[in-house]
């Protein structure tokens, strides 16, 4: 495995980021800490990441406000050139908001705030993110969130499917189709048409240990630095 220098945002109201710096740190890789002003990213950066929170409080939309710290600029330019981000819950929803991901996260149907761990279907695996894990495999992994409702037009996600940009499907614990929080077609991550960038509401780096409920988001972290 190669050892990664992981660059890991903070906005005001981010509240995973020292989650996301345990758990990669945990797999040997090192992190840094880049706060929301930077306007440029660690020259040695191999992977980005946006953890979860709230930024900004989530006012207007969750990750809106985010979108536009000057960080975001240097994320955009990174990513332009091939570089790996990885966006987790309120990081989904800010990449969306830059137009590094497709589609937008809406409102849970139920209007309600979901905290539980969550069965997962893999649907690809041909990705640096998800390369260790099995296609139509199982995975149990923490979610929390009140705006998980991944919508898109139906002509653009069915691009994503041919493209192979469906990475995650909710489901049960036999792999059934799952209605978790409105979804169209109950997608829980997805990445971009290069498949250098990725987004998933579900939170792995909370699923790095047994005494954590599962270990199942050690695979899916671990695969970037077999990528």
């Amino acid at each position: 495995m190669k050892k990664l220098n992981v660059s890991i945002l903070q906005f005001p109201g981010t509240n995973c980021e020292y989650d996301t710096v345990w758990a990669f740190r945990r797999l040997g890789h090192e992190t840094t800490l880049v706060w929301h002003k930077e306007e440029q990213l660690p020259e040695t950066t191999d992977l980005v990441v946006v953890p979860g929170g709230f930024s900004y409080g989530d006012y207007l939309r969750s990750g809106s406000i985010a979108r536009f710290s000057p960080v975001m600029k240097a994320v955009q330019a990174y990513a332009g050139e091939g570089g790996r981000v990885l966006g987790i819950c309120n990081g989904f929803q800010i990449l969306t908001e830059a137009h590094l991901l497709p589609g937008a996260l809406k409102r849970n149907n139920n209007l309600h705030f979901i905290s539980r761990i969550q069965h997962l279907k893999v649907v690809n695996t041909d990705n640096a993110f998800l390369n260790l894990c099995q296609k139509d495999e199982v995975l149990s992994i923490p979610i929390a969130h009140a705006d998980g409702n991944y919508f898109i037009d139906d002509e653009t996600l069915d691009d994503m499917e041919r493209n192979g940009q469906i990475l995650l499907r909710y489901c049960d614990a036999e792999g059934n189709p799952m209605v978790v929080n409105g979804s169209v077609r109950q997608i829980a991550g997805v990445c971009n048409a290069d498949k250098n960038v990725f987004g998933l509401m579900p939170h792995p780096e909370r699923a790095m240990e047994s005494i954590l409920g599962s270990e199942d988001g050690v695979r899916m972290l671990e695969g970037f630095g077999f990528a």
